[in-house]
């Protein structure tokens, strides 16, 4: 498009609202009093291009509106990821397909099929994060650097009709002129105003770097959501759950198994009611002696794999090291941390049931069952033997009476047994569940008698690795730092310039404008100019007048 040339002689591009230069409004302002200084009259892509595709995008996301809009949506996402828990948070051996129904009905499956119950790093809430950057990205770039070119190129002597539109404006008439400038230009530049000097004509100004504080907030965040995306690449962010029983080594989560950790040990300490405990002692009576916890730790030895992974193969293990996990004394090693979240005390880990003749109470054998690993069939020998049809881990009746599991954890577990002996060729079917047998096809003749139960402690661990953090870091430095830059120091300039032997003085600020009119009258003081009168105060209390006589 083409660029507008003013009378002063400097070229502007297209869509300027008043020269870069001398300040000479080139397009019309209509009635308005007062210039709007907001972006120095700049040319602003997204207001000037609007022809092709690209221009229609970058004016889109150069819209404050839409920035907003995106920023609002995303919180709201935010705030209805907290509603059901994440699935890192819920039980390890469950379904998250089926939890979340079961737990919490049409809005739980809802909930899932929306991507909310692993929200941060759905691909739409990436996609949100992406298009905040880039509004961030077009806002930033569509307005500093039209505002850099303005600010940089402004001439000291400015258009009378540039002076005249501005809030603070007055005309003053003094004996001697040039000692009145010289003693505000000593003045000014004790206040630490950096004065430019033309033709007798002046240009006062500090704080520019305030300006930028804005667009320092946008670079900061842009870095801040950089991070936020990168932990949804893999590598370079886990959060991971991982529940280990005692004497038992699994791999971490999240190693790519390189690392391996076994439980020695899980230790549950209590507050116990005593003088050495004093005080704890009115705790410990409202909620029960051993109810306090005192400390929990997980004794582990850490190792990590020596050699090629082979599939199917058992890893050869090195031990790296022994450590006490406790709360917030984390196993620190490559990167990782381990933290001591939680517990599950007397967790079953098997039970036994031997075969026994319900009239008789004769037995013919014991079956022990690993709850975590069941077989499907026992042979006791002598032509006795116990099948296992059906296991519930954590055992419930369905909507329609039928029995199936909440989670994979054997909190409540339940079986289906199929019982064969030498006189029952075809076997007998009995439901078990704790204190809880049904025989569905008439009375039996074998029942599969409770024998005892073997518990352990497990230990809850959150394991964390954040290569993203010093990102984040920075990012949140950055924005601080511009919003200091942006809310402490403001964009001050003051124009004196000679016009037919009258002095015209004109101020403006970007913000605090109590703050510069105060300082103008110090400035101002004895020197035999007068202060500038505050248009915008002028026009409302005009109007205000206006409407109480219209009134009366």
């Amino acid at each position: 498009m083409e660029q507008v040339k003013c009378e002063c002689g400097h070229v502007n591009p297209h869509g300027t609202a008043f020269c870069e230069s001398c300040g000479k409004p080139l397009q019309d302002v209509g009635e308005k009093p007062l210039l709007d200084m907001r972006y120095e009259g700049s040319a602003r892509r997204s207001q000037t291009y609007k022809r092709t595709i690209i221009d229609q995008i970058w004016a889109f996301f150069s819209s404050v509106k839409v920035g907003v809009a995106l920023i609002v949506i995303t919180l709201i996402a935010s705030a209805i990821g907290t509603i059901f828990p994440q699935q890192m948070y819920i039980p390890p051996n469950a379904d998250p397909a089926e939890y979340y129904e079961k737990q919490y009905g049409l809005a739980g499956k809802l909930y899932y099929e929306l991507g909310f119950n692993n929200l941060y790093g759905s691909w739409w809430y990436i996609l949100l994060i992406a298009l905040i950057g880039v509004s961030l990205v077009i806002c930033s770039l569509d307005r500093v650097v039209p505002l850099y070119r303005a600010l940089k190129r402004q001439g000291v002597k400015r258009h009378p009709h540039f002076l005249e539109r501005q809030r603070l404006f007055g005309v003053s008439r003094v004996n001697d002129p040039d000692d009145a400038i010289a003693t505000l230009t000593e003045r000014l530049a004790k206040q630490r105003y950096h004065v430019r000097e033309e033709d007798g004509h002046l240009l006062a100004e500090k704080g520019r770097f305030s300006r930028w504080g804005p667009y320092v907030n946008h670079i900061g965040l842009i870095i801040f959501l950089i991070g936020a995306m990168l932990r949804s690449v893999p590598g370079m962010y886990i959060d991971r759950a991982m529940w280990i029983p005692e004497g038992e080594t699994k791999e971490i989560p999240g190693t790519n198994g390189r690392y391996f950790l076994k439980s020695e040990q899980f230790i549950f300490e209590t507050y116990q009611k005593g003088k050495e405990n004093e005080a704890f002692n009115a705790a410990i009576d409202r909620v029960g002696n051993g109810m306090i916890a005192k400390n929990y730790q997980t004794n582990v030895v850490l190792y990590k794999r020596v050699g090629p992974v082979i599939a199917g193969a058992e890893p050869k293990l090195k031990k790296v090291k022994e450590y006490a996990i406790r709360v917030n004394e984390p196993l620190k090693f490559d990167g990782y941390a381990l933290y001591q979240v939680d517990f599950r005390l007397g967790e079953p880990k098997a039970m036994s049931f031997q075969l026994t003749d319900k009239r008789s109470g004769a037995s013919f054998g014991t079956v022990h069952i690993d709850l975590y690993n069941p077989k499907e069939e026992y042979d006791l020998g002598r032509g006795y033997r116990v099948k296992l049809l059906s296991y519930f881990p954590d055992f419930e009746f369905d909507e329609d009476g039928n029995p199936s599991t909440k989670s994979r954890v054997p909190n409540n577990p339940a079986f289906v047994f199929k019982m064969y002996a030498p006189d029952r060729p075809k076997g007998e079917t009995s439901f078990v569940a704790i204190q809880q047998t049904i025989e569905p096809f008439g009375d039996n003749k074998y029942k599969m008698a409770f024998a005892g139960l073997e518990t352990r402690n497990v230990s809850g661990l959150t394991v964390r690795r954040d290569f993203t953090l010093w990102i984040l870091g920075i990012g949140g430095a950055i924005f601080m730092i511009g919003l200091i830059q942006g809310m402490y120091w403001n964009h001050r300039r003051v124009w004196v310039q000679r016009v037919n032997g009258e002095l015209w003085i004109a101020a403006h600020t970007n913000k605090n404008w109590f703050g510069l009119k105060n300082e103008l009258r110090r400035l101002l003081d004895g020197t035999g100019l007068t202060m500038p009168a505050d248009r915008l105060e002028e026009g409302k209390k005009a109007r205000q007048g206006g409407q109480a006589h219209g009134t009366a």
